[in-house]
């Protein structure tokens, strides 16, 4: 299955590099890839300007979201298991709120300070802040069980966002559309030189998961299971949600606010390989990839040459989603 998928995600990538306001074959897709790792083995039959199309613009828009749509996915997973809750997703703790926060500051305020970095810079230090913010409520209340660290997730939410929202109010109305629409989330900033942040951490942190699947798999269970196991239940739990904002807050920095992903994928990889982490963890980050590809080719080509934020379309599928699980559990 994971064999499949993989066939599955590179044929996702050359379909989504293909379409767009222009056309581009497969084939010349296929031939400009291998032209740029490779010079000069396959023959030059296209022009300069569909280069820079595939090579410059949609093969980085489309690693890009192969590498959020994992990064999420892979949160997501990781704390329905210590939280014991379905609902979990990436933000869940505040971390989203704080990136919106931190690119709000940068794009009405502070200004490109530092370059196109500016943007994702400023967002993960947000996500950051508000991941310290989180634990040092949940510390100094003494929050140490899941349900507890949840709340305060959503209690730090609701105050960065509304300290976002202040931003917006005293900013330039004439920059509104740009914070929208970096808060329905977008991959249009994606480029080479950027890729690297996010796949170093996706591979560091996707690891951890993978390597820790036996105490997920346990802290399903339950915390007196786990603790029986000689688990570490608070600290593992803590752990978690570290790693998890630290991934999440590099995803949100580069590709906005994408909802529904972590929470939707893992779902549907259960049903697909079963619940034990050692599966569900590869399975949840291939998946997650895929379904992050077609949902940008579906925000890109729906309202074509028109770019419709990607959360949009992930909202509307993830909802969809959830309502036929409803009626299915009802059913059952």
């Amino acid at each position: 299955m994971l064999a499949g998928g993989v066939v599955v995600l590179l044929a996702s990538i050359s379909f989504a590099v293909s379409v767009g306001a222009v056309h581009i074959p497969s084939s010349t897709v296929w031939g400009v890839i291998v032209n740029q790792i490779a010079p000069d083995t396959v023959p030059v039959t296209w022009s300069a300007g569909r280069e820079a199309i595939v090579w410059d613009i949609r093969l980085p828009r489309a690693l890009l979201a192969c590498l959020v749509g994992a990064g999420l996915s892979l949160v997501g997973a990781a704390l329905q298991s210590v939280t014991r809750n379905p609902l979990a997703d990436p933000h869940l703790l505040g971390i989203s709120s704080g990136g919106a926060f931190g690119a709000i500051l940068a794009l009405l305020h502070v200004g490109l300070v530092v370059g196109l970095l500016t943007v994702p810079l400023f967002a993960f230090v947000g996500a950051l802040g508000a991941t310290l913010l989180v634990l040092g409520v949940s510390r100094m209340a003494g929050a140490s069980s899941a349900s507890r660290l949840v709340l305060a997730g959503v209690a730090i939410s609701f105050v960065v966002m509304a300290c976002a929202n202040i931003l917006v109010f005293l900013g330039d109305p004439r920059a509104h559309h740009t914070v929208v629409f970096w808060m329905l989330g977008g991959l249009g900033l994606a480029q080479w030189s950027h890729l690297v942040y996010p796949l170093v951490v996706l591979l560091g942190c996707g690891a951890y998961f993978w390597l820790r699947s036996g105490d997920l798999n346990a802290m399903m269970i339950g915390d007196e299971t786990a603790s029986t196991l000689g688990i570490p239940v608070v600290r593992f739990r803590l752990t978690v949600f570290v790693v998890g904002a630290l991934l999440t807050g590099v995803m949100v920095a580069f590709s906005g606010m994408i909802g529904f992903v972590g929470l939707m994928v893992p779902h549907i990889v259960r049903f697909l390989v079963g619940g034990d982490y050692m599966r569900v963890i590869p399975a949840s980050a291939l998946l997650g990839a895929i379904f992050l590809v077609w949902a940008d080719v579906t925000a890109r080509v729906i309202m074509a040459p028109e770019d419709m934020p990607i959360g949009i379309v992930t909202g509307l599928v993830g909802g969809l989603f959830f309502i036929w699980l409803l009626a299915r559990r009802q059913e059952g």
